[in-house]
C-alpha cells in the first residue's frame, strides 16, 4: 500500500489544510487599543461585546478600534445603516438660554416672595392700634357672613370721622350684629356702638404700660418677618446649588449669585426695619 499523501496530485481541499495559504484573509478586528482598516462595504458586528451592530460602511477610509468593550470610530464620515441599535437613551445638555431662564426664574421668585413678605408685615403692623384712629386697624377682622368667614372691609365701608373714632357702615344692615360680635372678639380693646344703621367706636388713649406691650408685639412681628426673608434666601440658594450639581452652573457662578442674593436680602431687611421703626415710633408717641 502506498504511503498516505504521497500522491503528487493531492486534492485541493487537503492541500489547503496542510499547506500555507499565500493570501490569508484580513482580520476585521484588532487587539484592544489598536486600529484596523475596515474594507469597503464590510459588515462588522460587535454584538458579542454588548456595544452595537454596524453594517454597510460606505467608505473604505474609515477606521475603528475596540477599547473596553466599546466601539470608537474615526476618519471620514460614514453612512451607517444601523448604529447604536441597543442604546438606552439620549442625554442632551441644557443650552445657555435655558440656564439663564432658570437663573432668572429663581431670582424673580425670590424677589416676589420678599416683596409679599414686606406687604404682609405692613398689614400686620397696621392692625396694631395706636392712639390715633386708622381704618387699617380693622384689616384683620373676619366676620361670619352667611356661614362664611369674610374680611370686614369686604362687606362694610370703614372711615375715620375724626382722629379718635372709627365708623363702620355695612353694605348689608343684616350683618350689623355679626360685625359687632367680630369686633368685640378681636382683642383690639374697642367697644362698638351699634345704632341699627352703623357702628361707631371711640379709640381710647393708650396707657404707658399698654404702649410697651404693643411695642414688644410689633418687635416680635418684625423678627418673624426677618425669619421669613432668610428662609426665602435659603430656598434660592438651594435652587442654585441644584443647578451646580446638574453641571449647569460652576462653583464661581454660584458664589456670584449667592452674593447678589445676599444684597437683595439685605435690601428687604432694611425695608422691614424702616416700617418697624415707624410703627414703634407711633406706639411710643403720647
Amino acid at each position: 500500500m502506498a504511503a498516505p499523501f504521497s500522491s503528487p496530485t493531492t486534492p485541493p481541499r487537503l492541500r489547503s489544510i496542510f499547506q500555507p495559504n499565500p493570501n490569508p484573509p484580513q482580520a476585521l478586528l484588532s487587539l484592544p487599543g489598536s486600529f484596523h482598516r475596515v474594507p469597503h462595504r464590510a459588515k462588522v458586528c460587535y454584538d458579542s461585546i454588548g456595544a452595537t451592530s454596524v453594517s454597510l460602511w460606505s467608505s473604505s477610509a474609515s477606521y475603528s478600534s475596540v477599547r473596553n468593550g466599546s466601539t470608537k470610530l474615526s476618519g471620514k464620515p460614514v453612512a451607517v445603516k444601523r448604529l447604536l441599535q441597543n442604546r438606552r437613551g439620549v442625554v442632551r445638555n441644557a443650552t445657555i438660554e435655558e440656564i439663564e431662564a432658570e437663573k432668572s426664574l429663581i431670582e424673580d421668585d425670590a424677589k416676589e416672595r420678599m416683596e409679599k413678605t414686606i406687604d404682609t408685615m405692613r398689614t400686620n403692623f397696621n392692625s396694631v392700634r395706636t392712639g390715633r384712629a386708622n381704618p387699617s386697624m380693622l384689616d384683620k377682622i373676619e366676620v361670619e357672613y352667611y356661614g362664611t368667614p369674610v374680611s370686614l372691609k369686604s362687606i362694610a365701608q370703614i372711615s375715620t370721622p375724626d382722629a379718635s373714632s372709627l365708623l363702620v357702615q355695612p353694605y348689608d344692615k343684616s350683618s350689623l350684629k355679626a360685625i359687632e360680635k367680630a369686633i368685640v372678639s378681636s382683642n383690639l380693646g374697642l367697644t362698638p356702638n351699634n345704632d341699627g344703621e352703623v357702628i361707631r367706636m371711640s379709640i381710647p388713649q393708650l396707657t404707658s404700660e399698654r404702649r410697651k406691650e404693643l411695642s414688644k408685639m410689633v418687635a416680635k412681628l418684625a423678627e418673624e418677618g426677618k425669619v421669613a426673608l432668610r428662609n426665602i434666601r435659603r430656598d434660592a440658594l438651594r435652587a442654585y446649588e441644584k443647578l451646580e450639581k446638574e453641571k449647569k452652573l460652576s462653583e464661581d457662578n454660584v458664589k456670584d449669585l449667592s452674593s447678589d442674593l445676599q444684597k437683595l436680602t439685605d435690601e428687604y431687611m432694611k425695608k422691614l426695619d424702616t416700617i418697624f421703626k415707624q410703627k414703634e415710633k407711633e406706639l411710643l408717641k403720647v
